[in-house]
């Protein structure tokens, strides 16, 4: 059997309707499971995320009265919570949309098609956890110690400058900065997968890499507060996965190749 078959059960069109919507149910189920589980640990997993601001604090020398954050409206915490809980409980449930888009994907697929899918189906979750960790363990300690540099003690007269973070505001800028730099990880994913379907060469993007640069540090100021080591530490990783990019396009363009090679030879012997 050659390479290029593929599941040959044909199912009509309803069928195939009904096996989405199948597939559609068990995401759906395993987020809800997902949300209500995150939801019962909601404040230990918003205080994981406070965590980065509580400890600047600490090293700041400031009494623990001014550790608080506020709210100003009696169902913000609550709904903060629900948006903690469906944050944390959509990452832990990709696996299984993942999957159901998988097992629902791959009969219709040739047997190359599935080999050069599947590992794309595995990098990307993979890549935008990475994103969120060094956005977690490396930009919030230098962001928020340039927030707080702005605070003031009112010495001369003048009023004291100190911060009270609001619940679900902070909230906001926590999520923002985490799937902007999970959606930046994505880079080699989106570069691999135009370089397979011809959208994009490896030789192209060597010779856009200058333009390139100049794009991510713009798009490291947009999404980043505006101090230097913070977008370093965005552009310097999203240049290095656009190295690896350029990489994995001419490795796809080589086997693209050797299996067109392997056709034709195939045709010429028969």
């Amino acid at each position: 059997m050659s390479d290029d078959t593929y599941d040959d059960r044909k199912m009509p069109l309803l069928d195939h309707l009904i096996e989405l919507r199948n597939r559609m149910l068990w995401s759906i189920g395993a987020l809800v499971v997902g949300f209500l589980i995150c939801f019962y640990f909601a404040e230990p997993l918003f205080n994981f995320l406070v965590d980065p601001l509580a400890d600047i604090l600490q090293r700041r020398g400031l009494d623990q009265g001014y550790r608080r954050m506020i709210f100003t409206d009696l169902t913000e915490v609550f709904f903060t919570y629900i948006k903690v809980a469906f944050f944390f409980g959509a990452f832990i449930t990709c696996p299984v949309f993942l999957t159901q888009f998988w097992m629902f994907l791959a009969p219709g697929l040739y047997r190359h098609e599935k080999k050069a899918l599947a590992p794309f189906l595995i990098a990307s979750p993979v890549l935008f956890f990475l994103g969120g960790a060094l956005v977690y363990w490396a930009i919030f300690p230098l962001a928020w110690e340039f927030f707080l540099s702005f605070e003031t003690s009112g010495t001369g007269g003048g009023l004291p400058i100190q911060l009270e973070a609001k619940v679900n505001e902070y909230l906001g800028l926590v999520m923002k900065l985490i799937f902007a730099f999970g959606l930046c990880f994505q880079l080699p994913v989106v570069m691999t997968l135009m370089a397979r379907v011809g959208l994009a060469t490896s030789e192209g993007m060597r010779r856009k890499r200058k333009y390139a640069i100049v794009g991510v540090f713009i798009a490291a100021a947009i999404f980043t507060p505006p101090d230097p080591l913070s977008q370093i530490s965005l552009a310097v990783p999203i240049i290095l996965l656009y190295e690896i990019s350029i990489w994995m396009a001419r490795l796809t363009e080589r086997k693209r190749a050797e299996a067109e090679a392997e056709t034709e030879r195939e045709i010429d012997e028969e």
